[in-house]
């Protein structure tokens, strides 16, 4: 089976076996020691660092639009959906942005040590007045911070 690895993978116990799979991005987020020697371990043991492709990279940030993710998920999340579409692989991973793209997107994700994230549709909703707008940021009517709530 083959697996694309997110860093949290890394901070923890879990076991992972099969093809594994990480983008360049995710082991400059390894700041632990701990983290950063089961990384070595498992690159020792066959983990492969491998760059999506800008079709896929595009794929998942039409998806992220689509589910509203998109100004949350990172370079790195967006990197590891795209690895995963290329690979036709699963994702291991507890960030539940990352979760609700790849529902958009067909990837099969496999929580690390959080339960499955739903599929979660958001609003936006202004903080001073209440209207809803399409996008997050300053809201035309009242100038107030509009927020991303769930539907």
């Amino acid at each position: 089976m083959k697996c694309v690895l997110d860093s949290s993978i890394f901070f923890c116990d879990c076991p992972v076996e099969g093809e594994l799979f990480t983008p360049p991005s995710v082991p400059d987020e390894l700041r632990d020691l701990r983290a950063k020697g089961k990384f070595e371990k498992l690159l020792a043991e066959g983990l492969r660092i491998v760059s999506p492709t800008k079709e896929s990279r595009a794929k998942v940030l039409a998806a992220a639009e689509k589910s509203r993710d998109a100004r949350v998920i990172s370079g790195t999340d967006c990197d590891l959906l795209a690895l995963a579409l290329d690979c036709d692989a699963v994702l291991y991973t507890d960030d539940f942005a990352i979760q609700n793209v790849a529902a958009e997107l067909g990837v099969v994700v496999h929580p690390i040590q959080q339960r499955v994230a739903k599929k979660i549709a958001w609003k936006y909703r202004c903080s001073g007045c209440g209207r809803y707008s399409e996008t997050d940021g300053e809201c035309l009517v009242c100038g107030a911070q509009i927020r991303r709530k769930l539907k």
